[in-house]
């Protein structure tokens, strides 16, 4: 987890080539895919409608709604069968708020929290350069995003969570290999 720009999906990749035992966990959103953005890949990329049938079928682990310019987008967690954590240790993107729900539903024992943290600076540059590579660049959306972060992962909200190990992605490589070091993973 981390703050928009951060590295999280460029980390997360790495992880899953340098250890293919490692379970991707597939989020949920209904929001719009992104230039790049693969279904079933990055995300299940679902309706309004069928973000609802899962709910009312209890099927939800965790969600996270999010007003936008331009309406609400779910994010969320589904018991789908994509997390057995007897049968395979397993790697997922979230913020803060998932992470504390997931930790909840499965046990602190058993869910391990891995911070990626930039400078906000270089974060807001790589926003920027990312949302400049879209068809049509969402610069409003791209600053709520930026700004909500700052509040979604206050030290307060870190702490409360019990985040103290921080990984910082100044260097890919070096950020990576704390990473699998601190996971056991040589």
């Amino acid at each position: 987890m981390g703050k928009s720009a951060s590295g999280k999906d460029t980390i997360f990749q790495m992880l899953l080539k340098r250890r293919p035992s490692l379970r991707q966990i597939v989020p949920y959103t209904t929001r719009p895919r992104r230039t790049g953005e693969t279904d079933g890949f990055d995300y299940h990329f679902v309706t309004d409608k069928q973000y609802a049938q899962m709910q009312s079928a209890g099927q939800i682990i965790e969600a996270r709604t999010y007003q936008v310019v331009g309406g609400e987008w779910h994010y969320f967690t589904a018991d789908d069968g994509q997390i057995d954590l007897e049968k395979a240790d397993s790697l997922m993107i979230g913020t803060l708020e998932a992470y504390c729900s997931i930790r909840q539903y499965f046990g602190a024992a058993r869910v391990v929290p891995l911070y990626i943290d930039v400078d906000d600076n270089e974060r807001f540059l790589r926003a920027f350069a990312r949302e400049r590579a879209q068809k049509k660049p969402n610069y409003p959306e791209m600053c709520r995003r930026y700004l909500a972060d700052l509040k979604d992962f206050s030290e307060e909200k870190l702490a409360s969570c019990g985040i103290e190990r921080r990984y910082v992605n100044e260097d890919l490589e070096k950020c990576c290999a704390e990473i699998m070091h601190d996971m056991d993973l040589y």
